[in-house]
């Protein structure tokens, strides 16, 4: 796993073993990726692992409002 320049844990990734893509949104059923985010998700900085756990909290939100 990478660790980011200031030492902190590494960044996991968001996968939760439910892997299905849903054709309409064109993201993973489990985690919210799209499949350019899960596949690059290893060479990724991470400054830009962040910012897709942002993304997904927002699509999660999107999917599931209060």
């Amino acid at each position: 796993m990478n660790s980011d320049r200031y030492g902190t844990e590494p960044i996991a990734s968001p996968c939760i073993n439910v892997c299905s893509m849903d054709e309409r949104t064109g993201l993973c059923a489990g985690c919210y990726r799209t499949l350019a985010e899960i596949a690059d998700w290893s060479a990724y900085t991470p400054a830009q692992k962040r910012g897709v756990h942002q993304q997904l909290r927002a699509r999660r939100s999107a999917s599931y409002p209060a």
